[in-house]
């Protein structure tokens, strides 16, 4: 596990907050952790402990989910300590088979008579079966340790992935986009690669959730969030901006792409008719405006969402249902 093998190379304690420091630095998903640490290493400073306490605190303390971590980090804590306890008693056991024999090996030496030599051979026996047996326990509780290990492993990616998505339409949340934006944009940089941002709304949502009710507002919002997932394939990456807006991410694609996608995306979505799961009534069809803007490559996050918004602004303003792409 590469997290555990970092913490032991830096010689930091394997404490709950440093596994979780570490394990979201290795797992790529928040941009602010992964910097801090990278910068630290760039300026040729040494990863501390006081160095892991800060940025966890900054980074990672507020975040609600974290006792959902925190919790796991401490089973996993918990159950290294336990390895650990078993790997001393393999060993003092072992020191302890070792003398045992040298002492039957000196005595062997030192005597010719069978009956005293047939119970120093029986004396180094039990001790091989009880050595033998301790072995047996110790690959056991290992492998037990291990598998119980795994599970928190997978308890920590679930907790992670619930922390980005969501609640109601299943995609990625707005944290989750934030983080990604951020981590394209730097690659962008980096590799002098483009990429495209797309921002969509929801044509007459708040008349539409007014009219049918909330339970059918959030009906339209899933629908839409499962055209735009089906709709996008590869690295592209759709998130759920806030209220009724999404948010698409396209590495590697320039604003005519943009467009392209955006004008497939919403032309499935106006096929689309919202039916009533309750009383199986039809309600018509929606429609989305979509907002596209290319990175520049000398602009940040909140100048090209700013773009993006004035885009899909314009849209919006001039009939709806159809794609603009920023200047």
């Amino acid at each position: 596990m590469k997290v555990l093998a970092r913490l032991k190379k830096l010689e930091i304690p394997m404490s709950p907050n440093n596994f979780e420091l570490w394990y979201v630095y290795y797992a790529r998903q928040n941009q602010e952790v992964i910097e801090g640490i990278d910068g630290t290493i760039k300026e040729g400073r040494p990863i501390t402990t006081q160095i892991c306490d800060d940025l966890h605190k900054k980074y990672l303390l507020d975040n609600k989910k974290n006792e959902k971590v925190r919790e796991a980090g401490d089973k996993m804590n918990d159950a290294l300590a336990y390895v650990t306890d078993m790997v001393r008693e393999a060993k003092a056991s072992t020191e302890q088979y070792g003398e045992s024999l040298t002492g039957a090996s000196n005595s062997l030496t030192q005597t010719d008579d069978i009956e005293e030599l047939k119970t120093i051979l029986a004396a180094v026996a039990q001790d091989t079966e009880q050595m033998i047996e301790k072995n047996r326990r110790l690959e056991e509780e290992l492998e037990q340790s291990g598998e119980e290990m795994a599970t928190l492993q997978r308890d920590l990616d679930s907790i992670r992935k619930e922390a980005m998505t969501d609640g109601l339409t299943a995609i990625s949340n707005r944290k989750a986009f934030d983080e990604k934006l951020k981590y394209v944009r730097q690659r962008s940089d980096e590799e002098a690669s483009i990429f495209t941002l797309m921002l969509i709304d929801i044509d007459h949502f708040k008349s539409f959730n007014d009219t049918y009710g909330h339970q059918v507002g959030d009906q339209v919002l899933k629908l839409v969030a499962k055209t735009l997932t089906d709709g996008i394939k590869g690295k592209d990456f759709a998130a759920r901006y806030g209220g009724e807006e999404f948010a698409i991410i396209l590495p590697e694609s320039n604003a005519m792409a943009g467009e392209v996608v955006g004008n497939a995306l919403r032309e499935a979505v106006a096929k689309k008719e919202v039916i009533n799961r309750n009383s199986g009534e039809k309600l018509g069809r929606i429609t989305m405006s979509v907002g596209v803007a290319q990175y520049s490559g000398s602009e940040s996050e909140e100048a090209l969402i700013e773009r993006a918004d004035k885009a899909l602004y314009k849209a919006k303003e001039t009939g709806r249902n159809r794609v603009v792409v920023s200047e």
